[in-house]
């Protein structure tokens, strides 16, 4: 007696087609490579950036614009000093030029920190939209940095405060880390 071939990937013969083998999952990625989304399946990633990241990269974009406000009352204030350290008399005290001299060093100091606070608001704002997990990480250290330094001018650093404080809880969000995680192609 001969035994037929037996189809060691095929469902034995006489059995119901498919019986016995488990059902495939459909894919992620849809009926066939290249297709879209299967319908009723949520993507797992954001498509579209979440409003909490558009808010707090327009709140860095809103910083920046201040800090250049900054900038040119700082500059101009550091021409007014360097003005007056000109006209002193050359029989004046020292404690006077020591002190003219002290106010163009801190003008100087604050003009560098408006400059750098400025490009790190402009470059991490505008990495929002494709960059990865640093990007997120770097605008929440802008925004602690930025609270902690305004909190050291606190009556006019006020609006600072509070920008800085809404760019930490925005970028701190379940939806933020999401769309910074997301797989990018």
């Amino acid at each position: 007696m001969s035994y037929p071939p037996q189809n060691p990937y095929g469902p034995p013969p006489g059995q119901q087609p498919g019986y016995g083998y488990p059902q495939q999952q459909p894919s992620p990625y849809g009926p066939y490579p290249g297709g879209g989304p299967v319908p009723g399946m949520q993507p797992q990633y954001p498509v579209v950036m979440p409003g909490g990241v558009k808010a707090a990269r327009a709140i860095m974009f809103v910083l920046a614009g201040l800090n250049v406000i900054g900038l040119i009352i700082a500059v101009m204030g550091l021409g007014s000093v360097s003005k007056a350290a000109h006209h002193t008399s050359p029989y004046a005290s020292s404690d006077e030029t020591s002190m003219l001299s002290l106010g163009k060093g801190v003008l100087i100091f604050v003009i560098v920190l408006i400059v750098i606070f400025s490009a790190v608001a402009i470059t991490v704002a505008l990495q929002c939209g494709n960059g990865g997990k640093g990007v997120r990480i770097g605008a929440i250290v802008f925004g602690i940095a930025n609270t902690l330094v305004s909190l050291m001018t606190f009556p006019f650093g006020l609006v600072h405060t509070v920008l800085g404080i809404l760019v930490i809880a925005f970028m701190s969000k379940d939806e933020s880390n999401r769309w910074f995680v997301r797989p990018r192609y």
